[in-house]
């Protein structure tokens, strides 16, 4: 319709907002005639340089107040897509949409990502869903979290929160979470540190992301563990740097494997205490071994300490930070694992000369912020909650890892391998081929159980077959359930 008639325009606008007016919305009345008319003016239906009726016309046909329509009408004016013309009355605006007639049908555009958002797509997965908490890896028992006792110290904090906490800052973080941070890192990981070396981020993927931003350039060198985490290598990459995969064996990273000529890396990015995804302990040789290779090349060793505190046969390995004074590391810890994921803290322990450089940059990049949490995790700590949740969660995570053993006995008989499970929230089964590791993969989608193919940790194709079964997150019958299905799968196809 162009009609540029008065008349004609009222009667469309009429049936449009009695169009909107039918439908069940939160919308204000004024909100529903803006719309209306705004639709109006881009679909074509007024033309340019067509009047609109005068407010108090409409607001008597529509039935609604004339400030009703002026407020709709003004704020199309602010816009742009009406004008007011004194004395002659509102027109639409020559607001020149091209072209003005459209197909029917209109294409989505393509999406042109950057080079680098490509890289990065390349690493990045869906989410698990909460119907597949059975087997997916990282996700702690959320069910077992003391989350009352957790609001009331929050509570406590936004009652006492100061001033300044709503200001921005560029402190590392709250100073009683870092003083209770470096206590407990001293006593359980031997950590070598003081208070204002450590920096609260918000995750250790932001973490990764300040190191790869301050102390790498676009082209250099990063050694990672293969098969490794996919965070760490989807950081490095979207930061422009050259990813070489290391080979883990039995004992964790081997840098011997490389071959000769391989570039020296500027960071090297490890799991000693629990390699991620396979389970390895680095031994003492090795980490002597690689700091000796880091002060050689003048590089950074990043070392990601994100599930320590699961140990089951022993207790928790020493840090590679703590065994020498001016350790060419950076150590990361994140609160996603034994506390929860959505808490998003995590934190640094830098050497000292890092320290400042490192603060102005995450409060420039990334702002500081989480104050409440960081003060309410600090008395968490401090009162003894955070050590006895641990220990709770350990024992936790020993019978639930027990449980999907017990599920899978039948497969293991026959040769399914596992790995020793001595410590994390997964275990790994080893399969003879990728196409049995594919068509389990398939299976589980059918089944409502999400696999994770361990190829897929793999920088390097084909990788490894198997599957990273995490058990931490569901109860019991539901790891058992879930493991007589994936051994019953694996013996029909094995």
């Amino acid at each position: 319709m162009t009609d540029s008639n008065p008349n004609a325009h009222r009667l469309w606008i009429q049936e449009a907002l009695n169009l909107q007016l039918a439908e069940p919305d939160e919308r204000t009345l004024g909100q529903r005639l803006y719309d209306a008319l705004r639709g109006g003016i881009q679909q074509d239906h007024f033309p340019p340089g067509s009047a609109l009726p005068s407010s108090r016309q409409l607001a008597s046909e529509l039935g609604i107040g004339r400030n009703t329509v002026l407020g709709a009408i003004d704020r199309l004016i602010a816009e742009g897509f009406l004008v007011s013309r004194p004395g002659a009355g509102v027109f639409v605006a020559d607001w020149q949409w091209e072209p003005r007639q459209r197909p029917a049908v209109q294409a989505t555009p393509p999406v042109a990502l950057s080079r680098r958002g490509e890289r990065l797509l390349d690493f990045a997965t869906a989410a698990p869903s909460a119907q597949y908490t059975a087997f997916a890896p990282g996700v702690p028992a959320l069910d077992r979290f003391p989350r009352e006792r957790w609001q009331r110290l929050l509570r406590r904090h936004q009652q006492r929160a100061p001033v300044d906490w709503f200001d921005y800052r560029n402190e590392g973080g709250v100073s009683a979470l870092r003083e209770a941070l470096c206590d407990y890192l001293r006593l359980s990981r031997s950590v070598r540190c003081q208070p204002e070396q450590i920096l609260i981020t918000q995750g250790a993927q932001q973490g990764f992301e300040l190191i790869a931003r301050l102390l790498a350039d676009a082209g250099d060198n990063v050694w990672l563990e293969e098969p490794g985490y996919g965070g760490a290598q989807a950081c490095f990459a979207s930061a422009g740097l050259t990813l070489q995969p290391v080979t883990v064996d039995d004992e964790g990273l081997n840098v011997a494997s490389l071959p000769a000529g391989t570039p020296p890396p500027k960071l090297i990015y490890v799991t000693p205490s629990h390699q991620y995804p396979c389970g390895a302990t680095l031994p003492l040789s090795r980490r002597t071994a690689l700091l000796g290779l880091a002060r050689q090349h003048g590089a950074w060793i990043i070392e990601d300490d994100y599930d320590s505190e699961f140990r089951y046969t022993s207790a928790p390995i020493a840090s590679l930070q703590g065994l020498m004074d001016n350790a060419p590391v950076i150590y990361v810890g994140t609160f996603s694992k034994v506390l929860y994921p959505g808490l998003r803290l995590g934190y640094l322990v830098l050497p000292p000369s890092l320290v400042a450089t490192f603060q102005r940059v995450n409060a420039r990049l990334h702002r500081e912020g989480q104050y409440v949490a960081q003060a309410a995790l600090a008395d968490f700590i401090d009162e003894g909650h955070f050590s006895r949740h641990v220990a709770r969660m350990r024992k936790c995570y020993r019978s639930r890892q027990t449980a999907l053993r017990r599920a899978l006995a039948p497969a293991v008989a026959r040769g399914l391998e596992l790995s020793s499970g001595h410590a994390g929230m997964h275990l790994v089964a080893y399969l003879a081929s990728h196409e049995m590791e594919g068509e389990l993969v398939r299976q589980g989608q059918q089944a409502g159980l999400r696999l994770s193919p361990l190829s897929g940790y793999y920088l390097r194709a084909p990788g490894r077959p198997g599957l990273v079964l995490g058990y931490a997150g569901a109860a019991e019958a539901e790891i058992e359930y879930a493991g007589r299905w994936l051994s019953d799968a694996w013996l029909a196809l094995a």
